[in-house]
């Protein structure tokens, strides 16, 4: 039972660093799952507080992914409708087939959110972009990073009781 639990947890670490970049998976709470699963086996001894860290670090990172993208076309002087173009262009830019698509795509999504939505002149729309696009590489890169974190985390530890787990 111990290796089923051990692959799921696998699964969820990994979900979760692919959810760190798609904007409809949380990707930190879901690689904390995958760290949770490993506990939950008999061969690996509950660490409580390095649960406890993790997950609190988990929410963090989950409220932050909310308020920075915001803060970031506030800054630059956007509105609501650049963060949405954001999203939207995001999720659009994954399924563009050049290589930069992912990237592209939110900027691209937040001009036309700025220049369509709130009538902005093209100026204050790519500074209004700009801005939402800082705040979204820099929300990506946060939850991106500990979700690599959380991976490497199962992985010493699988490591560390492998003994005991295979």
């Amino acid at each position: 039972m111990d290796i089923v639990l051990v692959i799921i947890g696998a699964l969820l670490c990994i979900t979760g660093i692919i959810g760190s970049i798609l904007p409809v998976l949380p990707g930190p709470p879901i690689s904390w799952l995958g760290l949770l699963v490993l506990h939950l086996t008999n061969g690996v001894k509950m660490n409580y507080t390095l649960l406890g860290i993790t997950l609190a670090v988990a929410i963090l990172i989950f409220v932050l992914d909310y308020i920075i993208p915001a803060a970031g076309t506030k800054r630059f002087g956007g509105s609501k409708a650049g963060a949405i173009g954001t999203t939207v262009g995001l999720v659009v830019g994954i399924f563009i087939p050049i290589p930069l698509g992912i990237l592209i795509g939110p900027f691209v999504g937040a001009f036309i959110g700025e220049l369509f939505f709130n009538k902005s002149n093209s100026k204050v729309a790519l500074k209004a972009a700009f801005g939402s696009f800082i705040g979204f590489l820099a929300s990506t890169f946060m939850k991106f990073f500990a979700a690599c974190i959380y991976l490497g985390i199962f992985i010493y530890v699988t490591f560390e009781y492998r003994e005991a787990l295979f």
